[in-house]
């Protein structure tokens, strides 16, 4: 992979927040802030995967770069498509079109509306029609699926109803999140591979998923979001030569907890963002951790990756 200069897709201090009541018995409302200072870039040519444990707010990010979230989130930061600012608007022009998301709920899918028309949305050309046979062909699913409503599929046919939509556009990005649940095995390793076949042909990929084995085995790049920002950022090179060319401590850890490495568990659990300080989200815990590591921490540039520590080398 070689990157480019202007990337297809730029996060720039990135927060997100919802307005929400405290509780059910008060009327005061606080800002719940669930994504922080997030930055990450993605190329041409590239899949990088963002790597997090469920309900850390990964889904969050995907809807926010497609201005899809609810009317009482807030967000700041700039986010870029091919060095273009986009504005809400454009988030609305492009969605679906030259950025796609395959979503992680099955619930995506319009109950009241034939697979068929859903797949080829408003098209009706015998062009869009061979396309979507061939998408059916490509996923396993029957022609008979075209006449189905979502209530008629099973999971796995759901799930590859979604990507099949994704195959009706030349689109430049895919925000592919959780893509696989629910898949075979060998039919999940085949999706994967043409994600890889669709960025190879100079378009990007942004992964989102728990499972960093499965990341590891089509990525270029891996990001890792603790504490609803990325603290690290790394070529999957670096995880198959091993854990000491890795550089955040809870990087490492995930490493670690990976079965083939001796599925090492640490103590406590993730925390939620608005229970951190301004230092850094793992400081509670880290063997590492110093009184400086309670300061705020900047994303750096170490080897060929970046990490937001101040004792990783």
């Amino acid at each position: 992979m070689k990157n480019k200069k202007i990337p297809l897709l730029e996060i720039d201090n990135l927060s997100l927040s919802f307005n929400r009541y405290k509780d059910e018995k008060s009327y005061k409302k606080e800002d719940l802030e669930t994504i922080r200072d997030f930055s990450l870039e993605l190329y041409e040519g590239e899949i990088l995967s963002i790597v997090g444990s469920s309900g850390s707010g990964k889904s969050l990010l995907a809807h926010a770069l497609l201005g899809i979230l609810p009317s009482n989130s807030t967000i700041k930061g700039d986010i870029k498509f091919k060095g273009e600012v986009l504005s809400e608007k454009k988030k609305e022009k492009l969605r679906g079109d030259k950025i796609q998301l395959i979503p992680q709920s099955i619930s995506y899918l319009d109950p009241l509306m034939k697979i068929e028309r859903q797949v080829r949305a408003s098209s009706k050309t015998s062009l869009s029609h061979k396309r979507q046979r061939e998408s059916f062909e490509k996923y396993s699913l029957h022609e008979k699926t075209e006449d189905m409503y979502p209530f008629q599929l099973s999971g796995g046919m759901a799930r590859r109803v979604l990507l099949s939509i994704v195959d009706q556009k030349d689109s430049d990005i895919i925000i592919a999140d959780e893509p696989t649940p629910g898949l075979e095995l060998d039919l999940a390793m085949k999706t994967l591979k043409h994600f890889r076949e669709f960025a190879d042909k100079g378009k990007g990929v942004l992964l989102i998923t728990h499972d960093l084995d499965l990341a590891l085995k089509v990525s270029d790049r891996v990001a890792v979001f603790y504490g609803g920002s990325v603290i690290e950022i790394a070529p999957v090179s670096d995880f198959i030569k091993g854990e000491k060319y890795l550089r955040h401590p809870y990087t490492k850890a995930l490493f670690n907890a990976l079965p083939q490495n001796g599925f090492k568990s640490i103590p406590g659990v993730q925390p939620l963002t608005k229970d951190l300080g301004s230092g850094c989200a793992f400081y509670n815990r880290c063997n590492l951790k110093t009184r400086a590591c309670k300061n705020p921490i900047e994303m750096i540039d170490i080897r060929s990756g970046k990490v937001r520590c101040i004792h990783a080398t």
